[in-house]
């Protein structure tokens, strides 16, 4: 059983590691390793989750595991409680809430049960993508999970380290490209500077990392999954890669250096007025505050990428309004296993108030959501936009699969001295009714007034024989309430953070249906969606709307 700090004031290593077991599992005879250096993390974790950890408690999205009860064996390295357990950036949330003194007897307690359940074999624990957390991790941290005087312990630590920075090297190149490979080469050059004898290591690593780097990210910096939480992830995978670098005194390539800032102006790209992020690939907003937190604490600096090529997330904003729209296909099952549906969609905010959004999805948290749902918050009918005949704008296999849509998305941007504008376009409709769905955002210069232009084009052989449906969706932020005028074409939206908006359309009827949104805890929020509907013939046509601050 764990001995939780303050619980009965045990020596809790002693507890978990019966004397000399470390030594006898481990051969701590072997030459004892030392870190050559520990590198600070800057990123300020959460307390209260710190807090909870020091009372006994694990918690990730919907599920909380008791330490007390917790055994390393059995909580696997698949569902992302595991792996985040098993990453321990959790080490982070203990540092924000407690000293060392108090912190590390919890956390060489979890390190050394981690140590007796994983240490001796590879097994699932031992997956890439895990061990370069883990060095990340583990050597920020190092003042927390080494400071024993146990030299059994010690030396099984630092020796289980080294080992895993030699797993690394056999068997990053072999991890699924994006994030999990970043990470696993971002491992690699970590225990290279910073554990004793791996100077070796360290340009093998970089040439690995580049590699990774160029399978993963976009030239504009976003990664190809263009998942925001990864985005997030890499930032601060980055971020301790960096700090690595400077506790060893090394130069940060530049070409490290770059990728690292690209991916942070592609981050800042997809951040809302909240400080949370926007929507998109079943992502949620997440938590404001780790989001500023990383951004404030990962050193690197960065303006917000405006017009992504790659990313695809374009961003207008004026004097606290911010728009930003999906204007790429959706990413490949390679990089992204639940890619959405979301093409041309968009997110908007006034300032801190979010106003439309979408539907958005768990993530990587723990959830309580059925399948069908799940499944359902990928469809582009989840989505700030327009959907043709109920069909998806990229189609959804049985499996998950996405399958054939939208293969292309020309963008053009322009300013003048009064607005912004963006004019985007995808085919996802051309093969089943012969359509082009193309969608003009404007955004006035003083944040007061958004007009939206969504044409359905015709193209191609193929033609609607008679009329197909069309729905343009508008999810509301959950506390958006919204109200139709009499003329059923416009509505009042009234939230608690922002003055009234007024919405209007033209050449369509206005409805206001039920809704919902998962929030940053990856719970269901009840909120109301505004729909322009209407039918639309195989020589196409075009409905205008427009979003203006009442003040």
């Amino acid at each position: 059983m764990i001995a939780v700090p303050g619980a009965d004031g045990g020596d809790v290593i002693g507890k978990l590691a019966c004397g000399s077991l470390f030594s006898r599992l481990f051969s701590a005879k072997k030459e004892p390793l030392r870190l050559v250096a520990v590198p600070r993390d800057h990123v300020a974790g959460d307390r209260a989750r710190g807090d909870a950890l020091l009372a006994g408690r694990f918690t990730l999205g919907a599920k909380t595991i008791d330490l007390a009860d917790f055994d390393f064996a059995t909580v696997g390295a698949d569902s992302s409680i595991a792996v985040s357990l098993q990453g321990f950036s959790w080490l982070r949330d203990l540092a924000a809430s407690t000293g060392r003194d108090k912190g590390a007897k919890l956390a060489e307690a979890l390190v050394g049960r981690w140590l007796l359940a994983h240490g001796t074999r590879v097994d699932e624990a031992w997956r890439p993508a895990l061990w370069g957390e883990r060095i990340l991790f583990w050597t920020a941290y190092a003042p927390y999970i080494l400071s024993s005087r146990d030299a059994g312990y010690r030396s099984a630590l630092l020796n289980t380290l080294a080992r895993g920075a030699r797993h690394l090297d056999a068997t990053a190149d072999k991890v699924p490209p994006g994030l999990p490979r970043v990470t696993a080469w971002a491992g690699v050059v970590a225990a290279g500077l910073l554990v004793q004898g791996g100077v070796s290591r360290v340009a093998r690593g970089e040439a690995g990392l580049g590699r990774a780097l160029s399978g993963a990210q976009f030239q504009d910096g976003g990664l190809m999954s263009r998942s925001p939480a990864e985005q997030a992830l890499f930032v601060d995978r980055m971020g301790l890669l960096r700090a690595a670098y400077f506790a060893a005194k090394q130069n940060l390539p530049d070409t490290l250096e770059s990728a690292a800032a690209a991916g942070l102006a592609a981050l800042h790209g997809v951040t809302m007025g909240d400080g949370a992020l926007s929507s998109w690939q079943g992502g949620n907003p997440g938590d404001a505050a780790r989001l500023t937190a990383l951004i404030e604490g990962c050193g690197l600096r960065a303006r917000p990428l405006r017009q992504a090529a790659g990313w695809g997330y374009q961003r207008l904003s004026a004097l606290g309004t911010v728009v930003v729209l999906d204007g790429a296909p959706p990413p490949s099952a390679k990089v992204a296993a639940n890619g959405c549906a979301s093409t041309l969609a968009i997110e908007v905010s006034d300032g801190a108030q979010r106003l439309i959004v979408n539907c958005g999805g768990p993530g990587e948290l723990p959830t309580t959501l059925s399948d069908d749902l799940v499944a359902a918050l990928r469809t582009t009918a989840a989505h700030s936009t327009l959907v043709l005949g109920d069909t998806n704008s990229t189609a959804i296999l049985p499996d998950g699969a996405l399958g054939k849509g939208v293969s292309e998305v020309p963008v053009s941007r322009s300013e003048d001295n009064d607005s912004s504008r963006i004019e985007a376009s995808h085919d996802g409709y051309l093969k089943g009714f012969g359509l082009i769905h193309q969608r003009t955002l404007i955004l006035g210069n003083d944040g007061k007034e958004v007009r939206g232009l969504d044409k359905l084009i015709a193209k191609g052989r193929r033609k609607i024989r008679e009329a197909a449906p069309y729905a343009i969706r508008f999810h509301l932020a959950p506390g958006v309430e919204a109200t139709t005028t009499a003329d059923g074409m416009g509505a009042i939206m009234r939230s608690p953070g922002a003055p009234p908006w007024n919405f209007r359309c033209r050449g369509a009827m206005l409805t206001l249906e039920e809704s919902l949104v998962i929030d940053g805890h990856g719970d269901v929020r009840s909120t109301s969606q505004l729909v322009i509907v209407g039918e639309i013939s195989g020589l196409g046509g075009e409905i205008a709307w427009q979003l203006r601050r009442s003040s």
